[in-house]
């Protein structure tokens, strides 16, 4: 403040350095400009990184590299198994009926195809969609087959294996000429050697042998016996001696073959050879043969593992099964009695009526407790009757002494060792 000026008056001097209010314009320029500088905390460092040696950086990249090598080869043994299981289960499905012929093939003689009905053996084969082909066989006029194995292994490729069956067809001439070498002594061929001279080029292989038109073969025979016959009767009995001795003359030349003749070679070679022989009216039946054959080679082995029943004795269809019970108990009934069957010598009938006197185990060890004696127990199924048969012939008979005991001592006895049956 100063109290005089050159002009002699009082006067206030403002001071030259008075701030001025910051404007929205010099604010809204610099919006990021902190007020206070200590006003926002500082980020904290990020924290270091362990330090290891190289020891351990190889010990840690050794086990990760441990860790994916079992990773990978855990996948590989899922992808082997599924393969494994996707390789049997197509093997399984080409053994069901159905599939099996489709990895058939029927390899028929060229010598066939030019017998008189053989195509339509062809024909029928190949209707029945089965795959053929024509190659030659040790045996002329012969059938064999040939079956596409599917390997359950995944490394191992579908084969192709001979199946151990044979067919082979003999003409009508050619069949009666055997069978009448084989009635009468002389060294022609007759039914059993040419049947061993097959088996000698094709060992190990299941023969069967086929005939066609024999029936027609015997329904001459029946006609021309008839007519002689009448024949005999219109000119007397010089042309029946006569008919006689022509009649002898071609069966001693070997050209008329009866039926028992026939049934007695059969006979021999079922017997001697083990060797089937099949006979048809005509080709077409023949064919159709052919194709049942085949069919039944196809499912050959699928038929023998479902046989395979891991018993040394024969089992039913039912008994495969066993017996369903419900909650309610409805089964055991059934349950029980074949518990009965399981006996020696015990048939249905037998099982029926001991389940119809006592159709729990518990009520015959009730009826058993209330005896007096041992005797009395043993004995106590010994007259019950067992019912065979409906009608006029329907029969009776009783459960003897025999069964009773050995029920009685298999529903009583602790011993896991006693032999039920003495007489076996």
């Amino acid at each position: 403040v100063s109290w005089g000026s050159q002009n002699g008056t009082r006067g206030v001097e403002r001071p030259s350095s008075c701030p001025l209010p910051a404007s929205r314009s010099d604010s809204a320029d610099q919006p990021n400009r902190p007020l206070v500088s200590g006003a926002s905390p500082e980020t904290p460092p990020p924290p270091k990184k362990p330090k290891y040696s190289q020891k351990e950086r190889e010990a840690i990249s050794q086990a990760a590299w441990q860790r994916r090598k079992e990773r990978e080869a855990q996948r590989r043994q899922q992808e082997e198994e599924k393969e494994r299981k996707r390789a049997l289960a197509k093997m399984l499905k080409a053994q069901r009926p159905g599939e099996c012929q489709k990895y058939i093939t029927v390899v028929l003689d060229p010598v066939l195809l030019q017998v008189e009905g053989g195509g339509q053996i062809l024909r029928a084969l190949q209707a029945a969609n089965y795959s053929c082909v024509v190659e030659s066989q040790a045996v002329p006029c012969s059938i064999t087959w040939r079956r596409k194995t599917v390997s359950s292994q995944i490394a191992e490729g579908d084969e192709w294996t001979e199946e151990p069956n044979v067919l082979v067809l003999l003409r009508l001439e050619e069949f009666l000429s055997m069978e009448a070498c084989g009635c009468t002594e002389g060294q022609k061929e007759t039914l059993q050697s040419y049947i061993a001279r097959v088996m000698e080029k094709m060992p190990g292989k299941i023969l069967a042998l086929a005939v066609a038109e024999v029936e027609n073969y015997f329904r001459s025979l029946r006609v021309r016996s008839k007519k002689r016959l009448r024949q005999a009767a219109v000119n007397g009995n010089q042309e029946e001696e006569q008919g006689k001795r022509r009649k002898k003359e071609v069966k001693d030349s070997g050209l008329e073959i009866t039926r028992m003749d026939v049934e007695e070679a059969l006979v021999d070679l079922q017997l001697c050879k083990q060797v089937q022989v099949s006979f048809f009216e005509s080709w077409e039946e023949l064919g159709e043969f052919a194709t049942m054959f085949t069919k039944a080679v196809a499912e050959a082995p699928f038929k023998r593992e479902r046989e395979k029943t891991g018993f040394s004795f024969y089992l039913e269809k039912g008994w495969c099964r066993g017996v369903k019970v419900d909650h309610s108990g409805k089964g055991l009934l059934e349950v029980w009695k074949r518990q009965i069957q399981q006996f020696n010598r015990v048939s249905l009938e037998m099982a029926e009526a001991v389940v119809s006197a006592y159709p729990s185990p518990q009520l015959l060890n009730q009826a058993y407790s209330r005896c007096s004696s041992e005797q009395e127990r043993e004995n106590m199924l010994a007259n019950i009757l067992v019912r065979r048969g409906d009608g006029v012939t329907a029969t009776s008979r009783r459960i003897g002494p025999e069964l009773s005991r050995r029920i009685y001592l298999q529903m009583t006895s602790h011993d896991p060792d006693l032999y039920l049956d003495v007489t076996g």
